[in-house]
């Protein structure tokens, strides 16, 4: 079970045994989780309105593609730039003036008169994916008794997969009933009620001390956290490697028509969802074993992808192992850092934020590269083997954890 970090940012809160604290402190907690699904479904929107942004503001679609690769780019050096920048800031009013950022890059983006100015619209939101990846997690722990910490991670980062399966289909159904300029204003009112909720019931939450660049070696220095960031380079960047073509996969490889591929991108999204639950429950247990789980899971949804066959039943087998996996992936990742580094825990989720980002690049360009050379099946089980990897890395290097972690 994660204790609360020693070293970590301390809050001021009433007595969490109190029935009234206890719902404020669970509507501060959700406030977090609401503002993730804001948050990703503000980076993913343009996916699904590309060509149509493309249209309008007079370039390539080609082009248009840096609205998805520039935030990934800045939200890698945005995390250990902020931490450091923010020094003793509360983070209450950290947290809040991400709030502020994203609206105001989704407004930005709105109302863009050309695709400079859409670039500064996903600039901005690359500090906030950067910086709310950095602070959160920690700060949602921070917020509940610690029996409670690992549900409160948990119930922020299901807003990942809410976004998946509600955010991004609902932005490109706007999209195309309103305009996509619709999509990116409606986010931004969404970021709005989230601001007014944490305005209202997110408590101070004042650092303990200032971390500096110095800090940040920290995890660095940590064995556990160097087998935590290691493991999630080959982890995410064989998930990235595949997911960029899971679309194409249903279609070509399973055979499925325009109808069955809509049902199950959202069984993926909806199994996803229980994932991320269920994995904050098993985090709570092990958080060693819930990593070996979902890279296990993952690999072998990639692998059997190229033995079922083709049809829907088969389709939906790796979609459903294929979901959970990745539900339990963020918990399980952010669970480790938490307990590897517990007494500088928002400097473990910078590296983290960092990693996951190199680690996404990084795949979905490798993926690209088999998929042109040997074809979507090759790109499957190319990625199976990446993930098989880092649950090697798990059960070897991972033995330590518990030790490491008391060092």
């Amino acid at each position: 079970m994660m204790n609360a970090p020693s070293g970590a940012p301390c809050i001021d809160a009433l007595p969490p045994d109190s029935a009234k604290t206890s719902r404020s402190t669970w509507l501060a907690v959700g406030s977090l989780s609401v503002g993730s699904f804001a948050m990703v479904s503000t980076e993913f929107m343009p996916i699904g309105l590309l060509t149509d942004i493309a249209s309008t503001l007079n370039v390539s679609n080609g082009t248009a593609g840096l609205m998805i690769t520039m935030p990934g780019i800045l939200a890698a050096f945005a995390g250990p730039g902020l931490i450091v920048a923010s020094g003793r800031l509360d983070r209450r009013t950290l947290l809040i003036g991400l709030t502020v950022a994203l609206i105001a890059s989704n407004l930005l983006a709105a109302f863009a008169p050309n695709f400079a100015t859409m670039l500064i619209a996903r600039l901005i939101l690359g500090l906030c994916v950067g910086g709310f990846w950095t602070f959160a997690p920690p700060a949602a722990t921070q917020l509940v008794p610690p029996a409670q910490q690992a549900r409160a991670m948990s119930l922020v980062l299901a807003g990942v997969s809410a976004a998946t399966v509600l955010g991004v289909p609902a932005g490109a159904f706007l999209g195309t009933t309103f305009g996509w300029r619709a999509s990116f204003a409606a986010t931004g009112a969404l970021a709005g009620a989230v601001l007014l909720v944490q305005l209202w019931l997110l408590p101070p939450l004042p650092s303990a001390r200032a971390i500096g660049a110095r800090d940040l070696l920290i995890p660095l220095t940590r064995r556990m956290a160097q087998v935590g960031l290691l493991a999630v380079l080959f982890f995410i960047a064989g998930h990235f490697a595949a997911y960029t073509y899971l679309k194409p996969l249903l279609q070509q490889v399973f055979g499925l028509d325009p109808n069955g591929v809509t049902t199950l991108l959202l069984v993926y999204g909806a199994v996803g969802f229980f994932g991320t639950f269920l994995g904050g429950s098993m985090v709570a247990r092990s958080v060693r074993g819930t990593t070996l789980l979902a890279a296990l899971l993952l690999a072998t949804a990639l692998i059997l992808s190229t033995l079922l066959g083709t049809g829907l039943v088969a389709g939906a087998v790796v979609v459903v192992i294929w979901g959970v996996a990745v539900g339990l992936i963020p918990v399980a990742l952010t669970g480790w850092m938490l307990e590897a580094v517990p007494d500088a825990p928002e400097a473990g989720q910078a590296l983290l934020v960092s990693g996951f980002q190199v680690a996404i690049a990084s795949g979905a360009l490798l993926g690209g590269r088999v998929v042109d050379g040997w074809g979507i099946s090759s790109t499957m089980v190319m990625s199976g083997g990446l993930v098989l990897v880092a649950a090697l890395i798990v059960v070897t290097l991972g033995r330590a954890r518990s030790a490491a972690v008391a060092a």
